[in-house]
């Protein structure tokens, strides 16, 4: 194969360029060995010329020891032998050290990591001040690659556009020109178009830096000595914050307004012992580049206690209104760190997908002035629910979570505000101190210069005559020094100075500067005798700082704590409720039926299998609770949103979809309502005659499998709960025809794990049917299982003491039955009666007779001898009542319906006539 490759000498580069990488290296090397070459693979070897080659590697490294243990050093340390786990751990934990204080973590001090601080001293170094013309890109990165961080362009290219961003730097540190990127997240042009220098505040981290303020070391290939940290005359980790991700760790700090960090700091000189609270009343909470607002302070305080905290962002909006009458939601101010391109991606998406609806189109009318991003709405939205479902599902509210990780004399530690305070303040004595000692040195140093100017200008004429008189500088600087106890640099001095120098001017002007250099000598050894002082000049330098760059706070800080929850999303609108027979449950809007006059043909309602029929039809808000009483006696609770919504056709869908109902377990009554007052009860009924009153906030909680509603025995079931007031009334009925009235007053309100009293007492094999609340007025409509039923107004039944066999409230015979079903009803209502073999029929009851108490009653539906009627529903036409007035039925004004069967009151306006 080696010889068809070496023939075929016209094979070009692109064929080489398809050939695997491995072929490539193995053909190669299968050349090198023809060519002779001793060290060449050869494919034809045989295993006993590898194991020469073994032997010839001892040999050329000495003898090696295959049984030394792992990290013994062998023959002088020319080879080591290490366990692989233990190699792999330990170069992995120097790998990650190296990324921790090397790379990802800025220093507390300067707030920098190191490719920023490098690029910063790269450039100041290059003297690409803010005073002169902006450089090119290129030329920087290559600078700062070449001398100090010996890393990827790129790497350093980003590094360097980022401190040029408005919307990344609080304070941006570099001014730069050309296309530096945009918060749409375009990238910034190559580093060969683009031209930067540094800004004004980033030479207020350099500034003094060559008074020996830092210390130094070398750069990587020690060739050049770089500073460890910048004298950072500002706080610049809290002005500009930091983001980064290393081995195991990561930081994330927010970043502040500049004014605020130094008055901040500036307190804390002040008051060593301030409380965050107090810091609080300085600094409320990060400052971002980009406004938006901050929703709360709780989060603010814990990541300046602790380090860490959870922040919420929220983008800033208003409604304006078109000239159509619709409204538009615009965002001049949107979170931290949020892409401006990906939202808007993000939003159209969303509303393709239907998750967000009423948007009819969105734009971005974003220019050199500000952000404004333009949300149109449809007709009829309302704007705070489209907001609210903006900040659920899209980064127009995000969470900062706030991590105060920095390097700590080279160590990782998450910090307090105070502690990120304290630190820079310590930094900040330190540098004054050193700048102080080094401008004392300074002084000290031209001074006695000075001094020895004036001492050779008192005697001017001999000490030119000994410099005239010395054959060499060494002789006359020696001469000087005997006979004027001159030091070795003032006769270097002198031996320099200036003929011009000896005029009676020059003398006065070396006399006013040494007095000058005297009164700062004075000036520095008092402030490095009190550090309070030093303090006092690094609080007015930095206010002298805050002057120059400081602005207003970009982002507002919201006392609102609250989180959106599903209800901010949606909209607080009137539900039709309906609940089948058989237990299918469903909501539409009201809207969806139509206002007719009396006598109008009607909407379809919905549509029913022959089996079924409408139990409940009620109008409740979907920000109302529906809790669901079984017949086990549990309650569950649901909002009316979270009910499916159908069409007014609609089967709707099974309740045990949306509860997790036991087996035999069904709904005995509905209780629809938006809060738990404590001044109002429930009552309850059950099967075997005991009834419960129970405050209603006892139920003002709920858990997925259910609460206990009532205690039952296990042979008893819930049939119906009411609500109900003060001066109600009870009625209970037996399948035995017995009913019974006595007052709510009768039964004492107990807890919500409780079994009640008994209501009404019953013979073996009799059992209660159901449950009515009354305030005494309109009539009791009653019917047997064979179809035979009867009116007769609530007043003909005498009020009871509970616990009684009640009375009869239709002559009962063999052939009637038991009894099936009880409403109270009024002449506008209309009653379904339902039957086991899912037979319905429909009655006015103005057609029905008003009859007396204890009669027979009229056949009101002809049963089947296999069949009976085991339901009655109840339907009432529109009436606009007064607030607290009571039905026309003389039941209890409610909210919503109580009970299994017994439909609401109505509008036949929204039923299928």
């Amino acid at each position: 194969m080696a010889d068809d490759i070496n023939n075929n000498e016209g094979m070009d580069e692109a064929g080489d360029a398809g050939m695997p990488d491995d072929l490539k290296r193995l053909l190669a090397r299968a050349e090198q060995g023809e060519d002779g070459d001793p060290d060449a693979y050869n494919p034809d070897a045989d295993d006993d010329e590898e194991e020469d080659d073994d032997g010839e590697l001892e040999e050329s490294f000495g003898e090696v020891d295959r049984g030394a243990s792992a990290g013994e050093d062998i023959n002088g340390g020319q080879l080591q032998i290490s366990e692989f786990g233990r190699e792999m751990k330990q170069s992995f934990i120097e790998y990650s050290m190296s990324v921790i204080t090397a790379r990802a973590l800025p220093d507390v001090r300067d707030g920098l990591k190191p490719v920023h601080r490098r690029i910063l001293y790269a450039m100041n170094e290059s003297g690409i001040y803010p005073n002169r013309p902006h450089k090119k890109s290129a030329w920087t990165v290559g600078e700062v690659i070449g001398k100090y961080h010996p890393h990827g362009d790129s790497a350093v290219y980003e590094a360097m556009v980022r401190l040029a961003q408005w919307f990344s730097m609080r304070t941006p540190l570099i001014d730069g020109h050309g296309n530096f990127g945009n918060i749409d997240g375009d990238g910034a042009a190559a580093m060969r178009y683009t031209e930067s220098r540094l800004a004004k505040p980033a030479m207020e981290l350099l500034r003094d830096l060559q008074k020996d303020t830092v210390d130094w070391q070398p750069n990587y290939d020690e060739s050049l000595a770089e500073p460890v940290a910048l004298p950072a005359r500002f706080p610049n980790l809290l002005v500009n914050g930091s983001q980064g991700i290393a081995v195991g760790m990561a930081t994330n700090i927010a970043p502040h307004n500049l004014t605020e960090a130094i008055e901040a700091t500036c307190y804390l000189i002040d008051n060593p012992d301030a409380t965050v609270d107090e810091l609080m009343q300085i600094m409320p909470g990060p400052d971002f580049p980009t406004g938006a607002i901050i929703m709360g302070s709780a989060g603010i305080k814990q990541s300046y206690e602790t380090g860490r905290g959870s922040i919420t962002v929220r983008a800033k909006a208003h409604v304006e209104s078109t000239k159509t009458g619709r409204s538009r939601l615009v965002f001049t101010e949107i979170p931290y760190m949020v892409n401006k391109g990906t939202l808007q991606e993000k939003i159209a998406q969303l509303v393709n997908d239907k998750r967000i609806e009423g948007i009819s189109d969105m734009r971005d009318e974003s220019n050199q002035k500000g952000i404004r991003l333009v949300i149109e709405l449809k007709k009829g939205v309302i704007p705070q629910v489209v907001l609210n479902n903006l900040y659920k599902y899209t980064s127009l509210q995000t969470t900062f979570g706030a991590n105060n990780l920095a390097l700590v004399n080279g160590v990782p530690k998450c910090l307090s505000l105070r502690e990120m305070l304290q630190h820079y303040i310590d930094h900040q004595v330190d540098v004054v101190t050193r700048r102080t000692r080094f401008d004392l040195k300074k002084a000290q140093a031209r001074a006695h210069i000075l001094e020895g100017y004036l001492m050779a200008l008192d005697h001017i004429d001999e000490v030119i005559s000994i410099i005239r008189s010395s054959q060499t500088d060494s002789e006359a600087s020696s001469r000087l020094i005997e006979r004027f106890g001159f030091t070795p640099e003032q006769t270097t001095a002198i031996l320099e100075m200036k003929l011009r120098r000896l005029t009676g001017l020059e003398r006065d002007k070396i006399q006013e500067e040494l007095d000058g250099l005297r009164r700062a000598i004075a000036y520095y050894e008092d402030l490095l005798a009190h550090e309070e002082k030093i303090l006092g000049v690094i609080k007015e330098e930095m206010r002298e700082i805050s002057k120059k760059f400081g602005d207003k706070r970009r982002t507002e800080i919201s006392q609102v704590e609250k989180d959106l929850d599903v209800e901010d999303l949606i909209a607080d609108e009137d539900m039709v409720v309906t609940i089948t027979h058989t237990g299918y449950v469903k909501r539409i809007p009201v809207a969806a039926y139509r206002a007719q006059k009396r006598g109008g043909k009607g909407v379809s309602g919905v549509n029913l299998k022959e089996d079924d029929v409408i139990d409940e039809m009620f109008i409740a808000s979907t920000h109302e609770y529906v809790l669901f009483f079984s017949s086990k006696g549990k309650v569950y609770r649901l909002k009316v949103h979270e009910l499916p919504v159908g069409t007014r056709q609609a089967r709707g869908t099974a309740i045990v979809n949306l509860l997790p109902f036991e087996e035999g377990e069904k709904i005995a009554s509905v209780i629809s309502c938006r809060e738990f007052p404590a001044n109002e009860y429930l009552m309850f009924a059950t099967k075997s005659g005991m009834v419960k009153k129970t405050v209603m906030s006892a139920y003002d909680r709920s858990r997925r499998d259910g609460l206990i509603a009532i205690n039952l025995r296990d042979d008893d079931a819930l049939l119906n709960v009411r609500r109900v007031r003060e001066g109600d009334k009870i009625i209970l009925a037996t399948t035995a025809g017995k009913a019974i009235m006595f007052s709510e007053e009768q039964v004492r309100a107990t807890g919500r794990d409780t079994s009640g009293v008994r209501g009404i007492g019953m013979k073996d094999g009799v059992s209660v049917l159901g449950m009515e609340v009354t305030n005494g007025n309109g009539d009791l409509f009653v019917i047997t299982e064979r179809g035979y039923g009867k009116r007769t107004p609530v007043a003909d039944y005498p009020e009871q003491n509970r616990g009684g066999q009640g009375v009869y409230t239709i002559q009962m015979t063999e052939r009637k039955g038991n009894l099936a079903a009880m409403k109270t009803v009024g002449p506008q209502h209309e009653l379904f009666i339902v039957t086991e073999g899912a037979t319905v029929i429909r009655v006015k009851t103005d057609e029905i007779s008003q009859t007396g108490r204890a009669t027979q009653g009229v056949k009101m539906m002809t049963v089947d001898d296999n069949d009976r009627i085991c339901a009655v529903a109840r339907m009432t036409a529109a009436k606009e009542k007064p607030e607290g007035e009571a039905t026309e039925d003389g039941s209890a004004p409610e909210e919503a319906p109580v009970d299994l069967g017994d439909g609401n009151d109505m509008p036949e306006d929204l039923l299928d006539e």
